[in-house]
């Protein structure tokens, strides 16, 4: 345990915790913070999973009527809106109010903001209580928005937005970045001063994600999921959406079954994973896939220990891609598309097909299902890997090098 210097004031602008993507930095941030004995207090949307040892203040609930509907007695609902919608703006409206009512309790040393929005959010709080401000950037704004359609290029409100997106950023003392990838963004594309800007990387508990030969019972989940024992298992776990590559992912296992190979696919994540189960029916997948629908963050070490191989087939090239840290402590052999962010993972390790291109994904997994000796020889390089260079405790002692070196100066 540290000594504690800092009182940390997170803002999180999103239904946490929801077992996904930034969350899971979110949390994994705090919980290595409050492990070097420093406070941390974050804001979030009303809706959300309350995680045991974890100070989350929520705004309050914009809508009684869905509350009366959910029959919910603790003021709260715990459905999730993904990505990009039209009442965001209405809900950091009423995370900014919260925000400020519990930074003027707490009065934080630091103000550690996540996405853009959490960034504007605390901008104006840092001026005010005259701490600094760091920004958790996570990808480009106007990138993920058209990642996620919520926008066009050639809209009129692509200018307005970009600019936003840059004053936004300009906004922090500092910024921290999952890759180098989205450092060059900053730097290159936002003329953002690369002295204030500081990489690190998405990490994984190698502890808790292990592979299946040290963590045991993954045979069980596979009958209890009812798949067949003599295939080849892929799993994917994260969100379902046409950005992060479901659809593709489909298409893929759509030409390795119609070409006879022993594979079944482990479907894990949300939302529209109902959806997706019936495009995967209408294109012959039934028996070759599972669709589990979300999984709790704290079974995902013994279902991810259940697959052969493991599949990232997202697109974005601008934001992170923590999904393959998990897989790397599970000891798995792992295919994406070949993006700079996942080289920045996996680096010469990564199975890459071309990006968009589902038949040489299909070819690239096909190469792993026939070669048991590739699959076994990669999860141990990669299980070295992600113990080697990929650890919370050091992103937590940079976290707190870096809010000494804001505090003192």
């Amino acid at each position: 345990m540290g000594v504690l210097r800092h009182r940390v004031l997170k803002i999180a602008p999103t239904s946490f915790f929801a077992d996904y993507g930034c969350h899971v930095r979110i949390y994994e941030e705090t919980r290595v913070l409050q492990r070097l004995g420093q406070r941390v207090v974050i804001c979030s949307y009303h809706t959300g999973r309350d995680l045991n040892g974890v100070d989350v203040r929520r705004a309050p609930n914009p809508n009684p009527i869905e509350l009366l509907r959910s029959g919910r007695q603790d003021g709260r609902i715990r459905y999730v809106d993904v990505g990009s919608n039209f009442r965001k703006p209405y809900y950091d409206a009423l995370l900014a109010l919260k925000t400020a009512q519990v930074a003027l309790r707490v009065r934080p040393t630091v103000i550690h903001a996540h996405l853009h929005e959490g960034a504007l959010i605390g901008y104006p709080l840092s001026r005010l209580l005259g701490v600094p401000l760091v920004f958790d950037f996570q990808g480009s704004l106007t990138s993920e928005m058209l990642d996620h359609r919520f926008l066009r290029r050639e809209s009129f409100f692509f200018g307005p937005l970009y600019r936003l997106e840059g004053l936004i950023n300009r906004g922090a003392q500092r910024i921290i970045t999952s890759s180098h990838n989205a450092w060059e963004v900053l730097v290159r594309e936002f003329g953002y001063p690369p002295e204030r800007v500081c990489t690190l990387p998405d990490s994984v508990d190698t502890e808790v994600f292990r592979p299946r030969w040290e963590l045991g019972g993954a045979m069980a989940v596979r009958a209890r999921l009812g798949i067949p024992e003599d295939c080849c298992v892929v799993v994917y776990l994260g969100l379902l959406a046409s950005y992060q590559g479901t659809g593709l992912l489909l298409e893929a296992a759509s030409q390795l079954v119609a070409a006879g190979q022993p594979v079944h696919f482990l479907i894990m994540g949300f939302p529209g994973e109902e959806a997706y189960r019936a495009q995967a029916s209408a294109m012959g997948l039934d028996g070759h896939t599972t669709f589990t629908g979300r999984v709790p963050y704290q079974d995902a070490p013994l279902y991810l220990a259940a697959g052969d191989i493991a599949i990232s087939p997202k697109l974005s090239e601008t934001e992170g891609n923590g999904k393959l840290l998990n897989y790397m402590a599970a000891g798995l052999p792992t295919v994406t598309f070949d993006t700079p962010v996942a080289r920045e993972i996996l680096g010469d390790l990564g199975i890459y097909a071309n990006p968009g291109d589902a038949a040489d994904l299909a070819c690239c997994i096909g190469a792993l299902v026939k070669d048991a000796k590739l699959r076994e020889s990669r999860g141990w390089e990669l299980r070295t890997r992600a113990v080697r260079c990929f650890s919370w405790d050091a992103v937590g002692r940079e976290l707190v090098r870096i809010y000494d070196e804001l505090t003192d100066s």
